[in-house]
């Protein structure tokens, strides 16, 4: 079933995202303060108003308040894919996946909050491995999708291939995104970032 099949949240899952955001946004300002290694779930729990018990009941590690719930976009990205026509290039399918799950995020706000967790994500090794985690995981969901879509000879290999290199645009995009030099809005670079790779089918 995909996600627009689905029913909407139910008002304890509203009111369970809105404590993981508020922890998220506590822990992105102690991190970017203080530094990722240098905080503690206590510190964060503590600032947050809650017990390191409590916490851990949202997120499993403070690694994860940063990188979020991988398989749960990963799906939301997979199930976008699955809907886009059959005939369509697989490249720009991709591209309108990666696309729509940007448009989750719209605001000013929370693009200022999305940029700061691409800083921090990039700033120590743990969290770059759990990012690379998120992309292999990603990867397993969004090949056999391709896969069925090319013809010809190695289409496993082919599919593997277009798939990396769109997260790896992905990923580019949202990286350059976060920088302080305004390259434009994350949309934007990831446009850019897909268009170089446009002969890809």
């Amino acid at each position: 079933m995909t996600n627009s099949a689905k029913t909407g949240p139910s008002l304890r899952e509203i009111s369970r995202e809105a404590v993981r955001g508020r922890i998220t946004e506590v822990a992105l300002d102690l991190f970017a303060e203080h530094g990722f290694e240098q905080v503690t779930v206590e510190q964060i729990a503590a600032a947050a108003g809650m017990s390191a018990r409590s916490f851990h009941r949202y997120f499993p590690a403070k690694e994860d308040v940063v990188i979020g719930d991988p398989a749960r976009w990963g799906e939301y990205v997979r199930d976008t894919l699955a809907d886009r026509p059959a005939d369509e290039p697989v490249w720009d399918s991709l591209h309108a996946s990666f696309e729509a799950l940007l448009a989750l995020s719209p605001d000013r706000e929370d693009s200022e909050r999305g940029k700061l967790a691409m800083r921090v994500l990039g700033s120590t090794a743990s969290l770059r491995a759990r990012n690379l985690e998120k992309h292999l995981l990603w990867a397993q969901m969004l090949t056999p999708i391709i896969a069925g879509r090319l013809d010809g000879d190695d289409v496993a290999l082919r599919a593997e291939i277009i798939v990396q290199a769109a997260l790896a645009a992905f990923d580019v995009a949202l990286t350059t995104w976060s920088t302080p030099q305004d390259y434009g809005t994350a949309v934007d670079l990831l446009h850019r970032a897909f268009a170089t790779l446009t002969p890809v089918r």
